[in-house]
């Protein structure tokens, strides 16, 4: 009897908790549609950041493709006045590198002082083109955990005006959708923005490797040039 006594406790405990165990669950889609319209606002940053993102990434990563003979080969054909050919080999690679060495090739018979400025100019362009898009990924960074925030006031502000008109007959219900809105905002604006945050270090960092590799190129190509021509 206490056998049968103790199952029907247990059956009786698994039918309530099952109702209680459905109802815990909740897709993203369901838990984001909670957040109000301020989750579509940071939907369209979250895919604005990834674009930005994966169009700058392809760009240095594709920067960074180029021969390491490169520099060995434009010495040999600059030695042998094969000017056409190095500017025909710096064209081959689509590469902010190979692009400063063409301008310097360019301007070979110039003054090196002429030389060194055009290739320097030439390195600001590239930079700045490189760079470009890079504010709006910060801007995202910072932007996106303080329209959370602002989901969370907007949503306590919500809770506490329902707690005010209910009067005596305060019901949790009328809280949970403020309290939702509050906190799935605060939610969806930290993963923006700790997303759009690493992405721009990452990034930033990539292109320093760059600049560096840049500067480095210039530098020999310089040497290069005071080289004598039957070395």
């Amino acid at each position: 009897m206490i056998f049968s006594l103790l199952q029907a406790v247990d059956t009786t405990t698994l039918m309530e908790a099952a109702p209680l165990q459905q109802e815990m669950k909740l897709s993203l889609i369901d838990l984001a549609a909670k957040g109000g319209w301020l989750m579509i606002v940071l939907l369209l940053l979250s895919i604005i950041a990834i674009y930005i993102f994966g169009n700058k990434w392809w760009l240095i990563y594709k920067a960074g493709q180029i021969d390491k003979n490169f520099m060995n080969d434009i010495r040999d054909m600059i030695h042998d006045g094969k000017i056409k050919s190095a500017i025909d080999l710096c064209q081959r690679y689509d590469s902010p590198v190979a692009r400063l060495v063409e301008k310097g090739i360019e301007r070979i018979g110039r003054p090196l002082q002429d030389i060194q400025t055009a290739v320097e100019n030439m390195g600001n362009v590239e930079v700045a083109r490189l760079e470009k898009g890079l504010p709006m990924l910060a801007t995202i960074a910072g932007g996106a955990p303080m329209i959370g925030f602002l989901g969370t006031v907007t949503g306590m502000i919500q809770a506490f005006f329902k707690m005010s008109t209910a009067g005596n007959n305060i019901d949790i219900t009328l809280l949970s959708g403020g309290i939702y809105e509050a906190m799935v905002t605060t939610v969806g604006g930290l993963f923006v923005g700790i997303i759009a945050y690493f992405g721009y270090n990452f990034l930033t960092s990539q292109i320093s490797n760059l600049v560096f590799k840049m500067e480095s190129t210039t530098i020999e190509f310089i040497d290069m040039l005071h080289e004598p021509s039957g070395k």
